[in-house]
């Protein structure tokens, strides 16, 4: 399993929202700024994110990109989801049936385990973990 380009940009989206929600809504240039992304890339992203309740839209000249839940209810794990598909390291976890092996297949619980493994991690970090986290390693990182 490797992470795309796709799934660590729309993290640090969903990052940048989490750490200036008490500004209201945010536009896309902004982030796209602060995150040294391209403007276009992350228009390509949103669209995963509709009919999810992770991110709330508004249009017009105040408009922009809010986050729909608080961030300690958004993981890492369901924005990794929506990004790249599945988080297995292997399809056959995903479609045990479509591998004419599964039956007596030495190896799949190796690839079971592993995806458990992974989904519990990432599953377990939250957009707050992270942006505590950030301000943690700020607030240690001082100079007199």
């Amino acid at each position: 399993m490797k992470i795309t380009t796709k799934g660590r940009y729309a993290l640090r989206m969903m990052i940048d929202l989490a750490e200036h929600q008490d500004g209201g809504y945010v536009s896309l240039k902004e982030i796209a700024k602060r995150q040294n992304i391209s403007k276009k890339y992350l228009e390509q992203i949103i669209p995963v994110f509709h009919g999810t309740d992770l991110l709330r839209t508004e249009r017009g000249s105040q408009g922009g990109y809010a986050l729909g839940r608080p961030p300690a209810k958004i993981t890492v794990g369901e924005i990794l989801r929506l990004t790249e598909g599945s988080l297995t390291p292997v399809e056959c976890v995903d479609d045990p049936i479509g591998c004419d092996r599964s039956v007596d297949c030495a190896t799949l619980p190796v690839w079971q385990g592993l995806t458990r493994v992974i989904s519990n991690y990432l599953d377990g970090i939250t957009l707050q973990d992270l942006l505590d986290q950030r301000r943690e390693s700020y607030s240690n990182n001082y100079v007199i």
